[in-house]
């Protein structure tokens, strides 16, 4: 009897023991669950900074800010390719930053738009560079400045266009000879255009083409480079994307809020320059995930799949 007695203990104990196991090892699942990120889902972006300021007196065309996208493979900005979506969970808040425009130098080059971003804890901070002022008529300041998209240089030769960033723009377009126009200003999807070669007739040059997306939910075409302040030719133009096109004998114009970009060089005798579009940050996401909870008052839309929110100052969205 005692030996069977022992018997039976024996088991009943071995099958506890496998329950508790069996228990624990649920509760592990669903604790990597809950806490691993399994139950997240895919958030697409498009993050652009602000569009580059301009000088008065032939000045270069103002640089797009830098244009990051990861929407249905379209393209980021300087022939950069698509970026990974961000994943997120209900731990995470995404703070929102949304560059402003670069503001005319008057005399001076041009300020260079400021970053806008996407940043929360456990996620790589998303960052746009802001886009490059254009070069002014002053001799040590003639040189775009570099950016999200270069700025273009302005009047007279021997300055140097501003650079782009690494899949985020393009550089801005040079002078040419001696008392030739200003260059274009770089767009996301174009180099800035370079003024043609003398003043009698040269024209100044464009600013380079923006990049289009569709994640708004139709195609946008944002962050174009701001026109070259013409002399006795013709003012550059903008690039297509919300950049400014430049003046002749006047000042140049704004670019467009909300696109990122650059802003158009002041012409011959003109008295301003003008300033950069303010830039934006845009996220789409399964509809059936979203949260509600956001920050800033973006702008909301949904085609019943898909949730778009656009950003068009700061904010935030948590999951």
């Amino acid at each position: 009897m005692r030996d069977l007695k022992n018997k039976l203990t024996s088991s009943k104990n071995s099958k506890n023991i496998q329950n508790r196991r069996g228990k624990s090892f649920g509760y592990q699942v669903l604790g990597f669950g809950a806490g691993g990120g399994l139950s997240g889902y895919s958030v697409d972006f498009l993050v652009i900074a602000g569009g580059g300021g301009t000088s008065r007196d032939n000045g270069g065309g103002g640089g797009a800010g830098g244009y990051r996208a990861s929407f249905n493979s379209e393209a980021s900005g300087g022939g950069g390719s698509s970026e990974t979506a961000l994943q997120l969970n209900s731990a995470i808040t995404y703070t929102i930053t949304v560059g402003g425009g670069g503001a005319t130098g008057g005399s001076a080059y041009g300020a260079n738009g400021a970053n806008s971003s996407i940043s929360g804890t456990g996620i790589t901070t998303i960052t746009s560079t802001g886009g490059g002022g254009g070069g002014s008529r002053t001799e040590s300041q003639k040189d775009g400045r570099d950016g999200g998209s270069g700025g273009g240089c302005s009047y007279n030769s021997g300055g140097d266009a501003g650079a782009g960033t690494s899949n985020q723009g393009f550089a801005g377009g040079g002078s040419g000879d001696d008392d030739s126009p200003a260059g274009g200003g770089g767009g996301a999807g174009q180099a800035g255009k370079n003024a043609g070669a003398s003043q009698t007739g040269g024209d100044a040059g464009n600013g380079g083409n923006g990049v289009a997306s569709t994640i708004s939910g139709s195609s946008v075409t944002r962050a174009g480079g701001g026109g070259g302040g013409g002399l006795s030719g013709n003012a550059g133009l903008a690039g297509s994307g919300g950049g400014g096109n430049g003046g002749n004998s006047d000042d140049g114009v704004n670019a467009t809020a909300n696109t990122g970009g650059g802003a158009g060089g002041g012409g011959n005798n003109s008295t301003t320059g003008s300033t950069g579009g303010s830039g934006v940050v845009i996220l789409s996401m399964p509809l059936v995930n979203f949260s509600g909870n956001t920050t800033g008052s973006p702008t909301e839309s949904d085609d019943g799949t898909t949730k778009r929110l656009i950003f068009n100052g700061d904010g935030s969205y948590t999951g």
